[in-house]
């Protein structure tokens, strides 16, 4: 029934869509859903690189039926074992009984230990490579892109990089496969979610892996989100270069909680003075409306940062404390930061804010303000004044700007 999309010679789409999912990790917003991506290389020998969700197993059984109609699966390549890509691989061996499965040694590990499956495995190492007839893989090991066991695998043949969940996207793909037959603009800032939130605190480990395949003459990316990579792999590759740096583009990035609305009056203000300054990228999200997966996105995005808090119960307002946590873990680097608070009695905010700072050891402006209870004259020009020394700081020179675009 199914007709398969052809990736390259020999090579076939069989992943799925979950449009039903409403948070990725429970977690993170999925407004235009997700795919799992699967492929198969049928060769002399049959290769299937990682599966699908369970909850599509049914499908993807379907669509691998219906590809090699009644050939056996020779071997499975695993080359990341996070369940919405691992979870049909106890169903897949109930269909390919004979089939191997063939991972690094952190891999198989983790598959026993998920699925309790020890039996007829290969275990790889780096750069080594298998046969499938015409087909020669290769496999890079690329630790903490972004668990312990990933890795990539090259068809030699093809110039395909099978990239697990490197270079993926949040979004279903909508009829077409390959970037060559749709249009990719709804992806751009998905993947820019999925890099800030999943892979975001692995920089160090994506920087190596870049390294890493270099020299590696791939043509097409596969991935297992989102679309295949052929016409965009240098908008793809540059997107987490600069991600993976901290390298933040010129603009402001405001955060602020507010119960009340003083603390919003002192961002709008703020925002206010970096406008004045001359620069053209800002983005203000309230904690308490805006979901934090596009707050990081921004985050990443930008080289600027400035948050605004009120006192509440003696600590930051609550939603604001959660941004900053999550900021912290994912240890962004290089950022120009500010910040502001309010109170109506005994003020806090504003001191925690300084120790967050401390803490990440970036770059802040001279200024902070404080005010208790509605803004004065005074401190309205002190906000116009901390976005002025924002801008300043995040401004990049002329000369540098193409690199950061």
């Amino acid at each position: 029934m199914f007709q398969n999309q052809t990736i390259a010679k020999d090579i076939y789409y069989v992943g799925v869509n979950d449009r039903q999912k409403h948070k990725f990790e429970n977690m993170i917003p999925l407004p235009h859903g997700v795919s799992y991506n699967s492929y198969l290389i049928v060769d002399e020998k049959v290769a299937l690189i990682d599966t699908v969700d369970i909850a599509f197993g049914d499908v993807f059984i379907d669509k691998i039926q219906a590809q090699l109609q009644g050939r056996p699966i020779d071997y499975l390549i695993i080359n990341h074992m996070e369940p919405d890509h691992s979870g049909s691989i106890r169903l897949m061996r109930k269909y390919y009984p004979e089939m191997i499965i063939v991972g690094n040694s952190k891999t198989l590990s983790m598959v026993e230990g998920f699925y309790g499956v020890d039996d007829k495995i290969l275990e790889i190492k780096d750069e080594e490579v298998l046969s499938l007839g015409s087909h020669k893989l290769q496999f890079h090991l690329t630790p903490m892109v972004h668990w312990p066991e990933t890795m990539m695998t090259y068809d030699q043949t093809e110039k395909v990089l099978f990239s697990g969940d490197a270079f993926g996207a949040f979004g279903t793909l909508d009829g077409a496969v390959m970037d060559t037959d749709m249009n990719v603009s709804k992806y751009w800032d998905e993947m820019g979610r999925y890099y800030a939130n999943i892979v975001g605190k692995y920089g160090a480990a994506v920087q190596k892996a870049l390294k890493k395949l270099t020299p590696v003459p791939f043509e097409i990316i596969c991935s297992t989100h989102g679309p295949v990579w052929k016409e965009n792999i240098v908008e793809v590759i540059d997107l987490y270069d600069q991600f993976s740096r901290y390298q933040g583009k010129e603009g402001v990035v405001i955060i602020y909680g507010s119960m009340y609305g003083f603390t919003e009056l002192m961002a709008e203000t703020v925002a206010q003075g970096v406008a004045q300054a001359g620069i053209k990228d800002i983005v203000i999200h309230n904690v308490s409306k805006t979901d934090s997966s596009y707050i990081l996105l921004d985050v990443f995005k930008y080289k600027g940062l400035v948050v605004g808090s009120p006192t509440y119960s003696n600590e930051l307002y609550p939603e604001v404390e959660s941004i900053l946590r999550k900021i912290e873990i994912r240890g962004v680097k290089k950022r120009v930061f500010g910040y502001f608070g309010s109170f109506t009695w005994a003020g806090a905010s504003v001191l925690r804010l300084k120790t967050f700072a401390e803490t990440m050891k970036w770059t802040t402006a001279e200024i902070s303000v404080e005010e208790k209870q509605g803004l004065k004259s005074d401190k309205y020009q002190a906000c116009l004044e901390l976005g002025h020394q924002i801008a300043e700081l995040v401004r990049i020179p002329e000369e540098d700007t193409k690199h950061c675009g």
